[in-house]
């Protein structure tokens, strides 16, 4: 199922690397970007999720939460948040429950591997109503953080 821009976001309620419950509704009165990836220790998903590392003070004055999320498990995305110094929260969608809500699933990856996240973007307003989503079909591509900000900047 694929978002439309105005459409209510899915709610989720995800385990992240301290393995704290985070649902969408506990994010409400908050502007939220949600970064699905593939895998955790890739080459490009550690590329994007460090730019966005690096780039946290501008999420962060767009008051703007960042949310990474993949099928990884907590454990794996705890490593890997470790591993990267990441500044902000990995969400382990495990069951596939969100990526497949939010329309950002593969039937089949690479090695065959079934069920794992697309790298998408999604921007989120104070009332989760979707106001930026991006869906990449190819791995190797990465979401238009450009558009994201200027999503955001019209938020605010």
């Amino acid at each position: 199922m694929k978002l439309e821009i105005g459409s209510q976001a899915p709610e989720f309620a995800l385990y992240d690397t301290d393995k704290n419950k985070v649902s969408l509704s506990d994010l409400k009165g908050q502007n939220v970007v949600l970064l699905f990836f593939p895998m955790a220790f890739t080459s490009v998903c550690t590329t994007e999720l460090c730019s966005v590392r690096d780039n946290i003070g501008t999420y962060n004055s767009l008051n703007a939460k960042v949310f990474g999320i993949s099928v990884d498990s907590p454990f794996t995305l705890g490593k890997f948040k470790a591993d990267q110094n990441l500044n902000f929260s990995l969400l382990s969608d495990f069951n596939k429950e969100a990526s497949t809500a939010y329309g950002t699933i593969y039937t089949e990856f690479v090695l065959e591997l079934k069920g794992v996240s697309k790298r998408s973007a999604f921007v989120l307003d104070k009332e989760g109503v979707v106001r930026y989503a991006e869906v990449l079909e190819k791995a190797s591509d990465v979401p238009d953080f450009q558009a994201v900000k200027t999503t955001l900047e019209g938020l605010n």
